[in-house]
């Protein structure tokens, strides 16, 4: 008789403790994570549940601890050292912030080619070039957040550290570029609107995916992504002079990357994006859990919440159906967007911004200001 094996290996071991998290902190990439990260690691991510962090800043930490990981492995051949000494986030600067046109005249500047190609055949990496400033700025502060969370102090404040990084930016410059370099306006979402013309189920559900994350203020994509029933609660049609009532629901988004938590942050829709989410629901035979799901190949739909980064692929790929550059759109466009419409449409900002729930009023009037200035006074002194 075969003995049944009872003990897991050290991946299987931490694959299950990543389980145990999921429901807070989705993990799309589960076993590649597992054989990546430690146990102190997983350990590290689930006193962070547990403490109550906010959802988007665990994803935060937990994919730039996962770069962190791989990029120590391909670059030492072994796994971070806790706490990390100078020398190592020194490296990490000169691997990430490198100048391209000293790139050409001597190879061994920036990223070795070796540690490239290891982290690109793991999908870390996929753009050419040195890092943005500020994403190597977040992993350090990051890498420093859970350093201190492991109980120790780590060289991050090091003046060696903060020269480096200076001088390093000084002399490969970027340009600052939005997340979707343009904005998904009512004009542009119509047209992606009209790609999801039939009632598959495909279309009944990226079109009220698209509906719902205008509409409700340009919800971020991991907010949409993890929607759930039980957030949703029916409220009493709004009336409209000479018209039909038009239907009514509340969004219960509780803690949000700008809350804490504590209070209940709600949204409203009204009327066709209400009616498109029904009818997603209703062809779905949803009626509790994750809202937007996968739909597998033969059109059965999945019981797990469909991830974040599948939220922009969708968009994406309406936009190319939409004959429209996919490149020029993303997922934050609709958050972009929809407080520029706002403005085209001359809603007032705070208005906007209790839908959108922007608590910094630069950062709403930004969009503001983009829509109106063009065409102001100010632009045309000399007309």
């Amino acid at each position: 008789m075969t003995k049944l094996k009872t003990s897991l290996t050290a991946v299987e071991r931490r694959a299950e403790e990543l389980d145990t998290i999921a429901a807070v902190l989705p993990l799309e990439r589960r076993d590649e994570l597992a054989e990546l990260l430690t146990d102190h690691d997983v350990e590290t991510l689930r006193h962070l549940v547990n403490q109550g962090m906010g959802d988007n800043t665990l994803r935060a930490l937990t994919s730039d601890l996962a770069y962190l990981e791989a990029w120590g492995l391909a670059a030492t051949g072994r796994s971070l050292p806790w706490p990390a000494p100078e020398a190592l986030l020194l490296k990490f600067v000169a691997h990430h912030l490198w100048d391209p046109q000293r790139r050409e005249t001597d190879a061994d500047h920036g990223m070795p080619k070796n540690v490239d190609e290891n982290l690109r055949h793991q999908g870390f990496l996929k753009s050419v070039g040195p890092h943005a400033p500020v994403t190597v700025r977040r992993r350090l502060a990051n890498w420093s957040t859970l350093t201190k969370w492991r109980g120790f102090d780590g060289a991050f404040a090091s003046p060696a550290l903060k020269s480096a990084i200076r001088l390093a930016i000084r002399a490969a410059p970027r340009q600052r570029l939005r997340k979707s370099a343009k904005a998904v306006t009512g004009d542009v979402l119509s047209k992606l609107l009209a790609t999801c013309a039939t009632d598959s189920l495909r279309d009944l559900r990226d079109r009220a995916i698209l509906m719902v994350a205008f509409a409700s203020g340009g919800r971020r994509r991991s907010e949409i992504a993890g929607l759930r029933c039980e957030q949703l609660t029916v409220e009493p049609p709004i009336e409209v002079p000479d018209g039909l009532p038009l239907p009514s629901l509340a969004i219960h988004l509780g803690r949000t990357k700008t809350s804490n938590g504590e209070q209940d942050d709600i949204v409203y829709l009204t009327g066709r994006p209400v009616e498109a989410l029904i009818a997603w629901l209703q062809a779905a035979k949803i009626d509790n859990g994750s809202v937007f799901r996968a739909i597998g190949r033969w059109g059965t739909v999945s019981k797990r919440a469909i991830d974040p980064q599948s939220i922009n692929a969708i968009i994406k790929q309406r936009v190319e159906l939409a004959g429209l550059d996919r490149g020029e759109f993303s997922a934050h466009g609709l958050r972009s967007g929809y407080l520029t419409e706002a403005a085209n449409r001359g809603i007032p900002l705070p208005e906007a911004m209790e839908q959108s729930l922007h608590r910094s009023v630069q950062q709403a009037s930004s969009y503001y200001n983009s829509a109106t200035r063009r065409e102001g006074q100010a632009s045309r002194l000399l007309a």
